[in-house]
């Protein structure tokens, strides 16, 4: 039987107008129904998935979320934390460096400042957007070393973002959990989180075995959970990486995957 199912957002639970289906809503609802514990994992920040948790009635302090890509897991009304692995402001600079001499665009979320960028970009103003949140143009220089940074992206368009991560060093990869979330964002993060290691820890804290758990996702920044999980399902919509590390697959986004899956999986 199966206890904890784990829900990326983009491009899983959210359809691609960034809705929830009322479909996936029924289906999340009964399985909580059942005893099972649902829990969003996503790169978003805590700001950026509270519409979706609300919706899914799933924001009470007897709810957790997986945030930052497994950087924060937390209760999701106190925002008390039962896990935090995060970098630090001389990582970001570090980062910067790189993504300067790479030709690409950069930003951050601080703690203390929220989401920052040296200099403002579509694809950072799509991140405000996309979670509601404002952004500060500051110099990552100005950062102190020891200040506390939730996760640094590198982000431009697909052929460029692709170029960098080509040429990326092989010492970034050993300081830095790294993955792409979408073609156009490229994530780093402390080298002790991931989502899996979110879902292990939440799955851990709630005493609950790997072999009970389900993760969902479609990116290359599920891979993690997807291994970890029990059950690990790619979405129809998912990359063919995604896809090829999956133990299953399940419909689209657009037709309601994750409901087609809970149903066939808890439900039936």
């Amino acid at each position: 039987m199966y206890k904890l199912i784990a829900l990326d957002m983009d491009g899983t639970l959210l359809n691609s107008e960034h809705r929830i289906s009322d479909e996936n809503k029924q289906a999340i609802a009964a399985a909580r129904a059942k005893g099972v514990h649902v829990v969003l994992a996503s790169g978003r920040p805590l700001a950026g998935m509270l519409t979706a948790l609300q919706e899914l009635d799933m924001d009470s302090d007897n709810d957790f979320v997986i945030s930052f890509n497994g950087s924060m897991v937390q209760k999701v009304a106190s925002k008390n934390a039962i896990r935090q692995e995060i970098l630090t402001g001389e990582d970001a600079k570090l980062i910067a460096d790189w993504a300067e001499k790479l030709n690409v665009n950069v930003h951050a979320f601080s703690i203390k400042d929220g989401l920052i960028t040296p200099k403002n970009s579509q694809y950072t103003a799509l991140e405000s957007s996309i979670n509601g949140i404002n952004l500060t143009e500051m110099p990552f220089v100005d950062l102190a070393d020891d200040e506390a940074i939730l996760k640094v992206m590198m982000i431009d368009d697909e052929v460029q973002l692709s170029q960098a991560i080509s040429d990326l060093p092989a010492a970034l990869y050993e300081k830095f959990t790294i993955v792409r979330s979408a073609p156009f964002f490229l994530e780093f993060m402390n080298k002790n989180s991931d989502k899996g290691a979110g879902v292990q820890a939440l799955a851990e804290h709630l005493g609950i075995q790997a072999s009970e758990v389900i993760t969902m996702g479609d990116a290359g920044n599920d891979h993690h959970m997807l291994k970890y999980a029990g059950l690990g399902i790619a979405m129809g919509n998912a990359t063919k990486e995604t896809k090829a590390i999956a133990d299953y697959i399940t419909d689209t986004n657009n037709n309601s995957g994750v409901a087609q899956a809970i149903e066939k999986f808890v439900l039936s």
